[in-house]
């Protein structure tokens, strides 16, 4: 064999082997399905980090049923309903549950911090509770609704405090309350007896006695 023979020769044992058309196929397929898979695990993680999101932060009150918007208190469609159950968290940021299967009778007051009629009410409510308080057999509740940071006497819970408000307040961060209780002005006051039967309701500026008559009407059951 002479010397360019043996050179074409062992040139030709190096050339690489060029791959058929069927393996290209093959290898283009095979990482397609890793793009694919990685793809649907970056999905599924994502999916999981939000769906754990939302329940660390989701703090929207959960509703059972729901009563009539209010019009007139001497036709009031919500009397003798029972109060729908709501579960929140108070402006302090702790759990509660606002139920009329607890079998205690109660004052609800649903009040905005920026209302200048809840603003003149609330004190009233205070003051007056401190001479002539409730009966231990009612309890007394406060829903804050409506809220804005651009209104007047915001956050609402350090508004509550400065008028000594002491009862339980909820947070009520997207009306989702008020809306359940059929609220249609504040301040708004609703007198539920131990059966958790609405006995009555009230829109609007009213006065201590008025009040009282809530009061008795919640702790007798009678409209």
């Amino acid at each position: 064999m002479n010397p360019s023979s043996q050179q074409r020769t062992s040139g030709a044992t190096k050339r690489p082997v060029q791959p058929s058309a069927n393996s290209k196929s093959w290898i283009w397929i095979g990482g397609l399905v890793v793009v694919l898979v990685a793809a649907l695990v970056a999905i599924a993680v994502t999916r999981g980090d939000k769906k754990g999101e939302t329940a660390a932060t989701d703090t929207s009150p959960m509703v059972e049923g729901g009563l009539p918007r209010f019009v007139d208190g001497s036709t009031d469609d919500a009397i003798g309903k029972i109060l729908p159950t709501i579960s929140g968290e108070t402006l302090a940021g702790e759990p509660f549950t606002l139920s009329g299967t607890d079998g205690k009778a109660k004052i609800i007051a649903v009040v905005a911090h920026w209302c200048p009629h809840c603003q003149r009410e609330v004190p009233l409510i205070v003051s007056h509770l401190k001479t002539s308080p409730l009966p231990a057999d009612v309890e007394m509740v406060a829903i804050s609704t409506s809220m804005s940071s651009q209104a007047p006497n915001y956050p609402p819970k350090a508004w509550l405090d400065r008028e000594g408000w002491t009862w339980p307040a909820l947070a009520d961060t997207d009306e989702t309350m008020a809306g359940t209780y059929g609220v249609s002005g504040y301040p708004f006051l609703i007198a539920v007896d131990a059966d958790g039967k609405v006995v009555a309701r009230t829109s609007g500026e009213i006065s201590m006695e008025q009040f009282d008559q809530l009061v008795a009407k919640a702790q007798s059951g009678k409209n």
